[in-house]
């Protein structure tokens, strides 16, 4: 399927809520918000307007719309914190579509403790962030104009406790989590089971980070439980002043059957290499592979299951601090015709596009 993106980001600044003397300790309330407006052309035409299934962030073809669109409060003291974000928009109608009410508008709704008086050890607790994979929902901070397959099929948000530590010199991440399931706010109807994450981030440098994100747990009631044991290792690289890598891998089983002793398996790696032309003009080259071929994550019910190259490149011009234009070209080449172009099954998706996204 061919699409053409065009997209502007704009950057977040948050200000205090109040106005300070000069001399006077900043607020410990900020306010901030983003919006991020998109146009996708999809060459396969889909007749609903509504892209592959598996795409959760930028799907809507051929219309102008906002992929996402929030405001957010940080509170921030020496021992507590708390984050509150509402959020509309394509991309929460599409991921958040399995959460019921006015929990689909919650980008993040979480408080924290500060349990050591010398230590940079907190517990949080409510709705984060996922702690898997390095995209987010914040288009600026990602260097594609849309999100790789791998990050469209991993969390974007969690909901449960984290315990988490930061070293003294900063160089270590530790966190361990309970979470509610994969990808959930409400736990599934019938799983009495919570899930459980860790995260180890190392920065040795400025120039280098390593991450490995792990999740066990289930997304099914008790009755049809299959344990889901799931892997993510990024590494985040400034080879020189210019020139950045970012390298991920993803590695997942789960159960055939309740209480199988043998398991289904899919995999992704994306490697996207990233280059600074000028301070204002950056481009960004993408390479995936997605391969999930019991269907696990991306069900085809072909015969190869859901096995999938993608490649894209993108173009971005800063055209103020908090101002970012995006283009972008993309396509998918799978190994079954996993596609529908004039109601029939191809191989292939191609798509251009184009977005705008500010902060403020």
């Amino acid at each position: 399927m061919k699409y053409f993106s065009l997209s502007i980001a704009i950057f977040s600044l948050s200000f205090p809520l109040f106005a300070q003397e000069a001399g006077d300790k900043p607020s410990p309330l900020t306010i901030s918000g983003y919006l991020e407006t998109y146009y996708i052309y999809d060459f396969n035409k889909p007749a609903d307007n509504t892209r592959p299934s598996f795409i959760y962030s930028f799907n809507r073809h051929n219309e102008v719309n906002l992929n996402l669109g929030m405001i957010r409060a940080s509170y921030t003291t020496e021992k507590v914190r708390a984050n509150l974000g509402l959020m509309a928009g394509t991309y929460p109608n599409a991921n958040l579509a399995s959460e019921p009410g006015v929990l689909k508008n919650i980008y993040e709704a979480n408080t924290g403790v500060k349990l050591s008086a010398n230590k940079n050890l907190w517990i949080d607790a409510g709705i984060f962030s996922a702690h898997i994979g390095f995209e987010s929902a914040i288009g600026k901070d990602c260097w594609n104009l849309t999100r790789s397959i791998l990050a469209d099929n991993t969390p974007y948000y969690e909901a449960g406790a984290k315990l988490s530590y930061t070293t003294d010199n900063g160089k270590w991440f530790l966190s361990a989590l309970v979470l509610n399931g994969w990808q959930r706010m409400q736990r599934v109807r019938g799983n009495s089971l919570p899930s459980f994450g860790t995260q180890i981030t190392f920065k040795p440098s400025s120039a280098i980070t390593l991450n490995s994100s792990s999740f066990i747990g289930t997304d099914k009631p008790d009755s049809a439980r299959q344990m889901r044991y799931f892997h993510n290792f990024y590494g985040i690289f400034q080879v020189t002043e210019k020139f950045a890598i970012t390298a991920g891998f993803d590695y997942g089983i789960e159960q055939k059957a309740p209480e199988a002793s043998h398991y289904n398996s899919w995999y992704s790696p994306v490697l996207i290499a990233r280059y600074t032309i000028t301070a204002k003009v950056t481009a960004a080259l993408r390479g995936e592979y997605y391969n999930d071929k019991s269907g696990v994550i991306i069900h085809t019910a072909t015969p190869h299951g859901f096995r999938t190259t993608g490649v894209s490149f993108n173009m971005d011009y800063l055209i103020v601090d908090n101002v970012l234009w995006r283009t972008e070209i993309r396509n998918f080449t799978g190994k079954d015709a996993t596609f529908v172009k004039d109601n029939r099954a191809v191989k292939t998706d191609t798509f251009v596009g184009t977005s705008l996204a500010i902060s403020f």
